[in-house]
């Protein structure tokens, strides 16, 4: 029997380093020059920018009436705990609320089925206001999170701790949720809003 070849491994074929004598001067590459640091330069930091409409960690832009931006949970406990969404909000913030609802929220309540009629047709209230989404995907959370960060001009409304957690990133989003049976909300100014237990 005869000497089996074998392949070597990790071998690569050769090639000419872009700094070699023998490759054209349009082709060589270029040897980059290292600034030495100045230590009597100034240091420049990006420092996150936060809009003008905060005070300390109050949002001033919100005002009567109050847009509520509305999570399917929120819609749901409301109904265990027996609350009329609209009545509850007005006399949790003393002041006119138009609850908001987004297609996604709309969507998620749908996929729910039977079980979640009642709450499917509160969603469709005249008195709560339709926002459309243009995003791909039905996730509610997402774009809430993203309708609450760009605007900042709306309370958010939901019961989910992991959502609650979320928004409370977002400097200036007021969240409502239910508590002994009535609604509360948190991060808002104490001249208005719900005496808090």
């Amino acid at each position: 029997m005869g000497k089996r070849k074998t392949k070597k491994f990790a071998s690569m074929k050769r090639m000419i380093s872009l700094k070699d004598q023998r490759i054209n001067e349009k082709d060589r590459a270029k040897v980059q020059e290292t600034k030495k640091k100045d230590p009597s330069e100034i240091k420049e930091k990006e420092v996150p920018k936060y809009p003008s409409c905060l005070f300390f960690q109050y949002n001033t832009q919100l005002g009567p009436p109050y847009h509520i931006l509305v999570d399917t949970n929120f819609i749901n406990f409301s109904i265990k705990a027996k609350l009329d969404i609209v009545q509850s909000m007005m006399d949790c913030l003393y002041a006119k609320c138009i609850p908001c609802i987004t297609d996604c929220v709309m969507a998620e309540i749908e996929k729910l089925g039977m079980k979640y009629r009642v709450a499917l047709r509160i969603a469709k209230d005249p008195r709560f206001e339709r926002l459309p989404c243009t995003h791909k995907g039905t996730y509610a959370d997402d774009c809430l999170v993203q309708r609450v960060t760009q605007h900042k001009c709306c309370i958010l409304a939901t019961v989910d701790r992991d959502l609650k957690r979320r928004i409370r990133k977002i400097p200036g989003v007021p969240i409502m949720y239910i508590s002994n049976h009535r609604f509360n909300i948190e991060r808002m100014p104490d001249d208005y809003g719900a005496p808090r237990f």
